[in-house]
């Protein structure tokens, strides 16, 4: 099992951190908890889920094309992309893209 996990050959933690230290945070603001009040409201996530409907706020506010996700429940799905589209439109902000890692490749 060890040379298995040896054979992988996973950057090491100096890389990871390097790379880690390169991505920006986004900054939140009165627009993200604007959207995010709205994407509950309107269904796009369900309310027990905060935290997917601030996922897709802040990289609409922060102008983003895209958000990657492996949720299928509560963030890409055709219900959520829609509403969230219709959201973003009403408050004048660009439609964004919601798809799986797996479907930008």
């Amino acid at each position: 099992m060890f040379y298995l996990l040896e054979s992988l050959k996973l950057p090491s933690i100096v890389n990871l951190s390097v790379l880690i230290a390169t991505l920006r945070i986004l900054p939140y603001s009165d627009a993200v908890e604007q959207l995010y009040e709205n994407y509950i409201r309107d269904g796009a996530i369900p309310e027990g889920y905060p935290e997917d409907a601030y996922h897709i706020a802040i990289a609409v506010t922060n102008n983003l094309d895209i958000v990657l996700s492996w949720n299928f429940r509560h963030i890409v799905r055709r219900k959520t992309k829609d509403i969230v589209n219709i959201v973003n439109s009403t408050h004048n902000f660009k439609h964004i893209e919601i798809i799986t890692p797996a479907e930008l490749l």
